[in-house]
């Protein structure tokens, strides 16, 4: 595919004006001047560029996708009454075609809305995995450990799960599809168990997914069972960090936990609305960025955002911590922009993606530039961070295949995902009558 007479962000987040970028397969094969492009070359369909922007493809870094069956279920309650009360009950009762549909649903609204690839922690792995390859989006996808000691590690469901699912899913899809390791949290766990998983995890050459100090009671009641350690320090003793690592929340994180983070070379992915709506707290993203630690955006599920729209997380992370701080300066619109996308990128291990430029991955996404919010144009780059709502992608392409254009999905089947989805839930809530 060929775009025409287009602006574009390009790696270094200036913009820049009448770009050509070709496509060839899944990468970018041409990034430049018109005049340049080789001309005997057959490109493809010709996107005319004019009032667009093209920029690279967003990556949602922590998200547990199908939670779109829980959207708006269970509202205005404090965290453990909305976990045990709501929350737990309604899991119970999904099943595989239940988590397929969700996550179909899942898939659709973040290729609405520019986002090309999630980094996921969930149950029910198989249907997942086959949910991501069908939507065609990009996934690091990992089933979340939980449990005492009752059970070696090696002898639990999860264990052999995971080592099916390497088996026949790992870089699947032309490599769109990646397993990850994960362990849930700290409190859901035991050293026993989370030393074993990191083992596992470092010894297959794999990424871990963990939550990590999310709320101000996990974090103190981790230090008061561990013998002062946060759950940073705890997890980085147990070998949890000896991967390369996403750490979800990390709001009530500590100086020294900031430190550990950015020695390990870990990953934050920060879940603004989420936290503010579970009125966790702020991630202090200022600090970590200043240690060096590299900070992507997550949304977290459907049932604590609610929906699953990056655009929001990057305006709320641009202008959060200017006022925690009382520093208008803090978060430039080109760190925050980079948080959305070469930063998610990196956390995945997808190091050919995240930008726009000859020989990466051709995820690209278009905006229309003529939509009222999006003028003037002073600084495309700056209205792509304050101003854009997500209603502007007209286009979302992951590895040179177009997965949304102008209300349509090519890889998936809306009107059936929608029927199955509202099915699923009608029986569910029944079920817990």
């Amino acid at each position: 595919m060929l775009f025409k007479n287009i602006q574009m962000i390009d790696p270094s987040f200036d913009v820049r004006d009448h770009m050509t970028v070709a496509t060839r397969g899944e990468v970018i094969a041409y990034v430049g001047p018109w005049e340049n492009l080789p001309q005997n070359e057959d490109w493809g369909e010709v996107y005319d560029g004019s009032d667009r922007l093209l920029i690279p493809g967003l990556y949602n870094i922590h998200c547990h996708t199908p939670m779109t069956l829980l959207r708006g279920y269970g509202e205005n309650l404090k965290l453990q009454d909305w976990l045990n009360q709501k929350v737990f009950p309604f899991e119970d009762r999904i099943k595989s075609d239940d988590m397929y549909y969700g996550y179909l649903l899942g898939a659709a609204e973040m290729l609405r809305f520019g986002t090309v690839s999630l980094t996921d922690m969930y149950f029910l792995g198989e249907s997942m995995a086959k949910a991501v390859l069908d939507s065609g989006i990009k996934c690091n996808l990992s089933l979340a450990v939980t449990g005492g000691d009752d059970v070696a590690y090696e002898k639990r469901p999860i264990y052999q799960e995971t080592l099916s699912l390497l088996e026949k899913y790992h870089k699947d899809g032309a490599g769109r599809l990646r397993m990850d390791l994960s362990l849930h949290a700290e409190y859901t766990s035991t050293p026993t168990l989370v030393r074993a998983v990191a083992e596992h995890c470092k010894n297959l050459g794999l990424r871990m997914h963990v939550h990590a100090s999310e709320t101000r009671l996990e974090h103190e009641e981790c230090k008061a069972r561990r013998e002062g350690k946060t759950p940073v320090r705890y997890f980085a003793d147990l070998g949890v960090f000896d991967s390369p690592a996403t750490a979800a929340h990390c709001v009530w994180v500590e100086d020294e936990d900031l430190d550990i983070l950015a020695d390990k070379g870990a990953t934050i992915a920060a879940n603004p609305v989420s936290n503010l709506k579970l009125a966790s707290g702020i991630c202090p993203v200022p600090k970590a960025m200043a240690r060096g630690v590299n900070i992507g955006l997550g949304t977290d599920g459907a049932a604590s955002n609610n929906n699953l729209n990056l655009f929001e997380e990057l305006k709320l992370h641009a202008i959060l911590h200017k006022n925690a701080a009382n520093d208008p300066t803090l978060i430039t619109p080109q760190e925050a922009f980079a948080c959305a996308t070469v930063n998610g990128a990196r956390s995945q291990g997808r190091l050919d993606c995240g930008v726009i430029a000859a020989g990466k991955k051709a995820d690209l996404v278009v905006m229309d530039t003529s939509a009222p919010n999006m003028q003037p144009a002073h600084h495309p780059l700056y209205n792509l961070v304050y101003a854009a709502t997500g209603s502007e992608v007209l286009l979302t392409m992951v590895d040179g295949t177009i997965l949304y254009r102008d209300g349509k999905w090519p890889t998936l089947d809306m009107e059936r995902i929608l029927k199955q989805v509202n099915a699923s839930c009608s029986r569910i809530l029944e079920e817990l009558r």
